[in-house]
């Protein structure tokens, strides 16, 4: 086994019809003619694998790291996931140019019942942009029995029963499975999610896909997973952690899957973590730039850390914030 290190992958790109050219702000190339909805990051989902581009695992993917590295890479807090041999989650960006479908993801249980060897799919956003207007979908602005929302989906009348929120640059979402939900025309945000790709559509706006037909609903999977408590809910705030003189650290989501902290660090600081075998991480710059574990890193870049990689540090050459993902429970 090579020496564990820290791992950056080439972005897979999906062209979905309600994508634009906006990340090509962030890096990433668009075609000459065409769009980007999605640039997947780090994942090891069969739709879309992406390959480790640098030092000697140069060329592989997270299932061939999975099979090679076992728990080296995903860490003692990952024995279910290394029992199915799965990477645990998946790491995206989304330019929302038009808006998503109104949509619902299954919790494990369902998916792998009913979508094969699937995961569940629990995920969160964050904003990175975001026009005056941009706003999601989550949950219901008002109680509903599943036969009141399945008889307004049918009678075209879903739309009041929507909760709308606004939202802005740097807020952040917390979208577990069961979550109904859209992202609205006008945003770009980080995704990190289960390893899933999973999506069961309840309103897709009226419009058809690519080949002039609407796309495929999924009204009646959607109905068993829609979690119909989730009523006039709002955005989540951030939970402090750490105020330290070399920076902030504050909790944005955490549940069964994983946990993300936003690590905000002054010009010239530095972090000291420990890979120490429980869990592999997953770190992203969001602005300005940072050296983690001797590499340089720019916004927007993302890395993973092997669960037995060992003690690292993050020098931050100007004020930089970052996000850190990692598995919290076995």
């Amino acid at each position: 086994m090579a020496e564990l290190y820290p791992l950056f992958f080439k972005p897979i790109y999906k062209d979905y019809l309600w994508g634009g050219r906006n990340l090509e702000r962030f890096g990433r190339t668009p075609p000459d003619e065409g769009v980007i909805a999605e640039s997947w990051e780090i994942s090891g989902h069969q739709d879309g694998l992406t390959r480790v581009i640098n030092g000697p695992y140069a060329g592989k993917t997270l299932p061939d790291l999975v099979d090679q590295l076992g728990e080296a890479l995903l860490g003692s807090n990952n024995q279910w996931a290394l029992r199915r041999n799965k990477f645990p989650l998946l790491v995206k960006l989304l330019d929302a140019n038009k808006r998503l479908s109104v949509q619902v993801h299954p919790e494990d249980d369902y998916a792998r019942k009913h979508e094969g060897d699937e995961l569940g799919k629990t995920e969160m956003w964050v904003v990175l942009e975001a026009k005056p207007d941009a706003a999601i979908i989550y949950g219901l602005s008002k109680k509903a029995s599943p036969e009141e929302f399945k008889q307004s989906v049918e009678t075209g009348k879903l739309e009041p029963l929507l909760r709308k929120i606004h939202i802005k640059k740097g807020d952040h979402i917390c979208v577990p499975s069961g979550t109904l939900h859209a992202i609205l025309a006008g945003s770009v945000l980080i995704e990190i999610q289960q390893n899933s790709n999973t999506t069961y559509r309840v309103y897709d706006w009226d419009r058809v896909g690519k080949d002039g037909t609407p796309r495929e609903l999924h009204l009646a999977k959607a109905l068993d997973v829609i979690d119909f408590s989730q009523v006039d809910v709002s955005l989540p705030v951030p939970e402090p952690v750490a105020n330290k003189s070399a920076y902030s650290c504050e909790r944005l989501c955490e549940n069964k899957y994983f946990v993300t902290d936003r690590i905000i660090m002054g010009a010239g600081t530095q972090y000291t973590g420990n890979c120490n075998g429980e869990t592999m991480e997953i770190w992203g710059v969001i602005d300005g730039a940072a050296e983690i574990g001797g590499f340089p890193m720019k916004a927007i870049q993302f890395v993973l850390l092997p669960a037995k990689m060992g003690r690292f540090s993050i020098f931050s050459h100007q004020r930089t914030t970052l996000l850190r993902t990692f598995t919290a429970f076995s």
